[in-house]
């Protein structure tokens, strides 16, 4: 389990992400609403391990220590940190995210194979760029479960592409008895159809000064 207790990091002049608490299981899928593409990109990079809070507390299956939540998890397509260059090709990016998967893990992985595995060989020739929202975030999150140490899936804001195809396909990775995931998505307004769990980013902006404070202690040291 995700767990997130007045989440915070500070800016230069405003924070950078507002305290927030939220919670997600394995076989869950949760939308983090926010209004700023700055708020959603920190909150997916702090969850994922990418950044460090400055404030708040957060575990993975009970763990503080951001090791094990980083090597659990996936940032996938979060603009101006790791989504596809538009330079690339398709064939290329696999190649690139194969080659990030420990050895271990990776073996013999190569393009070529992994996409007709995956049913991908219908994009190989394409440039990232032409690809249609909805086949785009399947590449990519096929991309981030080739590695299987994968549990917990963070995606950055996947309707800003404008298509609705995001949420059905984060919902089956979520619920796949095979491979039950914790998934979180930063968007920017809940879908109409959603009635499943969510949070607004800055939740707990407004909670005890005093408990985000002793928070904040505790991180620092």
């Amino acid at each position: 389990m995700l767990s997130a207790q007045l989440l915070s990091v500070r800016g230069r002049r405003d924070p950078l992400l507002p305290a927030t608490s939220l919670h997600v299981n394995r076989g869950e899928l949760l939308l983090a609403t926010g209004g700023r593409q700055d708020h959603r990109t920190a909150l997916a990079l702090v969850l994922s391990g990418r950044m460090k809070a400055t404030g708040g507390r957060i575990t993975w299956d009970g763990s503080e220590r951001v090791k094990p939540r980083r090597l659990a998890s996936a940032l996938v397509d979060s603009p101006g940190v790791n989504e596809p260059e538009q330079h690339l090709s398709v064939r290329d990016l696999v190649t690139e995210d194969l080659a990030l998967i420990p050895r271990r893990y990776r073996g013999a992985l190569l393009s070529s194979p992994w996409l007709k595995v995956n049913s991908f060989e219908d994009i190989a020739g394409l440039w990232t760029e032409q690809l249609d929202p909805g086949r785009r975030l399947e590449l990519l999150t096929a991309l981030a479960l080739a590695n299987p140490r994968t549990d917990l899936l963070v995606v950055d804001s996947p309707d800003r592409h404008g298509d609705s195809e995001w949420l059905p396909r984060l919902q089956r990775l979520a619920f796949d008895g095979g491979r039950p995931l914790a998934v979180v998505a930063t968007v920017g307004a809940l879908p109409p159809s959603w009635n499943g769990p969510s949070v607004a980013i800055g939740n707990a902006a407004t909670g005890d000064a005093a408990e985000t404070a002793e928070l904040e202690t505790e991180v620092a040291k």
